[in-house]
């Protein structure tokens, strides 16, 4: 995360390093992918970080396109005709029933850059280069498989890239124009936003960069909706051609969409238009609050594990806010604001933090357990910094996880604790007594200096 904010891999943004509180803050808060890329592309260092809000524990669901398409089917987006596959004769089959000469193959991965990505090489054998074809019906063998059980790597991937393990066939349509739409949740007008552009079919850094006079934004007030002015006004920034009250209908069951399904994002790009002038949603992120998960339990019946980082899956069995991240200093903290901090000063020392991790305010010795597991699952983490403040967590329930994981866990590597509330002095005489080569550290700067020596 902080890799991915702090150098930029754009050769038109060049945003300030950002220390790692405020990489987890943008992290956390998801506050809407397409926002932040904006902002990256035109905002100074002040515009950033005040573009950061409060961070809180906020996990938020994605599905593949093919999933998406199908939900915006079922509201009345118009979307082009695909059939999933999950294996090679799948696909064959699948793109007989579409029955054209050519068809659309795209690999289906949450990340997205895909048709620009590059599938890894294996067994000195190069990869397919793109995730997004256009082929004959009698290539789809093939191409199907050089992408089925391949992983690809694109600009929001990260270097690991993503295991593909369906691709779409989708009817090739005949496309003359492409725009971009999105809708999000905005802090500033303290409601839905849509974001809108009559360019599209490219990322959004590279249109914020081209046409930033093109790109449109109208709040929207959830009291009242979405009224027909309001839609019209994103159709005719569009520059739709066709039957603007048609256009009008799809931005409305775009953002029908994404009220009543609970939704935090939807990004449709691009959103084109074909030879008649109609509105075709041809290619969509959606991204789903999991607050509302008990009320859209159809759609999170579809999340993708395979697709996430699995200590951050494992994290939230256990009620722990997780995520890693490229450092060798393994962090356990109470709180979001003191794990942030934490993380702060152990880069302020030279060091540089291997995970997030926030066991709460009410974590059992059964919790701090796995989060010690979870931890050192990262092979790159050389030490591990204990940062509790104890109010309702007390510091002796901690002491004793400490103590469990350790004699369970065996393990090999130092473990810097600095305990200070609620029942610190019991904790401390536990640790004390239990024998264990633990670190003691009487404040958070003492902590940070002894994880970051004790890996030298």
């Amino acid at each position: 995360i902080i890799k991915k904010i702090q150098t930029p891999n754009r050769s038109f943004c060049n945003p300030p390093p950002l220390p790692p509180s405020l990489a987890i803050k943008k992290h956390l808060t998801m506050l809407s992918t397409v926002t932040s890329r904006i902002l990256r592309a035109t905002a100074t260092k002040t515009a950033l970080r005040t573009a950061i809000p409060s961070v809180g524990a906020v996990r938020n669901l994605n599905l593949h396109e093919y999933q998406s398409a199908k939900i915006m089917s079922d509201m009345g987006v118009n979307v082009p005709f695909g059939i999933p596959a999950y294996t090679v004769a799948d696909a064959v089959a699948a793109a007989e029933t579409i029955g054209d000469e050519e068809v659309v193959i795209k690999s289906q991965i949450l990340a997205g850059g895909r048709g620009l990505g590059k599938f890894k090489d294996e067994d000195g054998v190069p990869g397919l280069q793109g995730g997004v074809h256009i082929v004959k019906t009698s290539e789809v063998e093939d191409y199907a498989g050089k992408m089925l059980g391949k992983t690809l790597v694109t600009k929001q991937s990260g270097e690991a890239g993503k295991p593909v393990n369906t691709v779409l066939l989708a009817k090739k349509m005949a496309l003359v124009r492409e725009f971009y739409f999105a809708i999000m949740m905005d802090r500033q007008s303290g409601g839905p936003i849509i974001i809108a552009c009559s360019e599209g079919g490219t990322s959004i850094e590279d249109l914020a960069e081209k046409y930033p006079e093109k790109i449109i934004k109208v709040p929207v007030n959830l009291a009242e909706g979405l009224t027909t002015e309001k839609a019209m006004q994103v159709v005719e920034g569009l520059t739709v051609s066709g039957d603007k009250d048609a256009a009008v209908s799809q931005i409305t069951a775009l953002y029908d969409l994404f009220v009543k399904r609970d939704c935090t994002m939807v990004e449709v790009n691009p959103l084109a238009e074909d030879t008649e002038g109609n509105l075709i949603a041809a290619d969509a992120k959606i991204g789903f609050d999991d607050n509302a998960g008990f009320r859209q339990k159809d759609i999170f019946e579809q999340r993708d594990l395979t697709q996430e980082d699995q200590r951050e899956v494992e994290a939230g069995k256990w009620d722990l806010n997780y995520i890693g991240l490229d450092g060798n200093i393994g962090c356990m903290v109470n709180g979001a604001g003191l794990a942030m901090s934490t993380m702060d000063i152990i880069s302020l020392n030279g060091g540089k933090p291997a995970n997030f991790l926030d066991v709460g305010g009410g974590a059992t010795t059964e919790q701090v357990k796995a989060a010690f597991e979870i931890i050192t699952s990262d092979p790159a983490v050389e030490a591990i910094l204990v940062n509790i403040f104890g109010g309702i967590m007390k510091c002796d329930i901690i002491a004793q996880g400490i103590i469990d994981a350790s004699k369970a866990l065996d393990l090999k590597v130092p473990v810097i604790v600095r305990l200070e509330g609620t029942n610190v002095e019991i904790g401390k005489e536990l640790l004390v007594k239990s024998g264990l080569a633990l670190i003691t550290a009487e404040n958070l700067d003492d902590a940070a200096m002894k994880a970051v020596a004790a890996i030298q």
